[in-house]
C-alpha cells in the first residue's frame, strides 16, 4: 500500500468516526409510556456508554430550554434523557394551568415518583446507561429532584437549579443514597433563604453529603435564558459548579 493510499484510509476512516459520532450525538425525541398512558422526552447521547444525567423540566414542561441544557451537556460528553412530568403534547403556557399540572404532582408523590422511574426506563430502553447516572432539575424539577433523592433511587447525585426545597409532611432523607447538590439564588422571593437553610439542617440531620451554594442578587430562574431574571454570572458560576459536580460523581 503506498504512503497516500494509507492517508487517505487514515483520513476516510477519522472522518467516518466524525460522522457517527455527529449522528449519535443529534438529539431525537422519544415516546414512552408510564401506568397506559404517553409522554414525550427528549434523548441525546454523544457515545453509546455516555455517563447518564436525569433532567426534569420547570413548571412549562419539556421546552426548548431543556433541550438546549441537553445538548449542552451532550457536547460534555454526557448522555441526557429529558424526561417529560406531564404528559405528551402538554405544554402548558397560561400560570394557571402550569399550577394545576404541578400541584397535581406535589399532591400526588407517588406519581411523580412513578413518572421519573419510568423516564429511567425509557432512557434505559434506549441504550442509556442508567447504572452510572445523575439526576438534574430545574425549578419545579429541582423539587422533582428532591423527590427523587428521598426515594432512595440508585442514582450517583442530585442537583437542582432554582428548585423547590421544601420537604412533604412525613418525608425525610434517610434513604439518600448519594450527594446532593443545591444551588440557588438568595434573592429569590418564592424560595426563601429560610428554605434554603431549612434543606441543609434535614440533610445535615440525616446525614447526607451535600452542598448548598447561594448566589447573591439572583431571583428565581435566574438561569433561564433570555428572560428578565436571568442573570448571567450566577447562571456561568452556577453550571462551572455542576460541571465539576458531574466530573466528580460519574466515574
Amino acid at each position: 500500500m503506498t504512503r497516500e493510499m494509507h492517508m487517505f484510509r487514515s483520513i476516510a476512516a477519522l472522518a467516518m468516526a466524525l460522522v457517527s459520532m455527529a449522528v449519535m450525538a443529534a438529539g431525537t425525541p422519544v415516546t414512552y409510556k408510564v401506568n397506559g398512558l404517553e409522554y414525550e422526552g427528549y434523548y441525546v447521547t454523544p457515545a453509546a456508554d455516555a455517563p447518564l444525567v436525569l433532567l426534569l423540566h420547570d413548571w412549562d414542561g419539556l421546552t426548548a430550554y431543556e433541550i438546549r441544557r441537553a445538548d449542552m451537556l451532550a457536547d460534555m460528553g454526557y448522555a441526557v434523557f429529558a424526561a417529560d412530568l406531564f404528559g405528551k403534547g402538554i405544554r402548558p403556557v397560561e400560570d394557571s394551568d402550569k399550577r394545576q399540572h404541578t400541584g397535581e404532582l406535589y399532591v400526588d408523590r407517588e406519581k411523580m415518583r412513578a413518572l421519573m422511574n419510568g423516564a429511567l426506563g425509557a432512557a434505559e430502553a434506549q441504550g442509556a446507561n442508567t447504572g452510572n447516572s445523575l439526576a438534574l432539575g430545574y425549578c419545579f424539577g429541582g423539587a422533582a429532584v428532591l423527590e427523587l433523592a428521598r426515594s432512595g433511587a440508585p442514582m450517583k447525585g442530585f442537583a437542582t437549579f432554582h428548585g423547590g426545597l421544601s420537604t412533604p409532611s412525613g418525608q425525610d432523607y434517610s434513604n439518600t443514597r448519594s450527594k446532593v447538590l443545591v444551588m440557588h439564588g438568595s434573592a429569590d422571593t418564592a424560595i426563601t433563604m429560610q428554605d434554603f437553610a431549612a434543606l441543609g439542617s434535614e440533610l445535615e440531620a440525616a446525614g447526607v453529603p451535600h452542598e448548598l451554594i447561594s448566589y447573591g442578587g439572583a431571583p428565581h430562574a435566574f438561569t433561564v435564558f433570555d428572560s428578565d431574571r436571568y442573570r448571567e454570572d450566577a447562571d456561568k458560576q452556577s453550571w462551572k459548579r455542576f460541571s465539576a459536580f458531574l466530573e466528580e460523581q460519574l466515574k
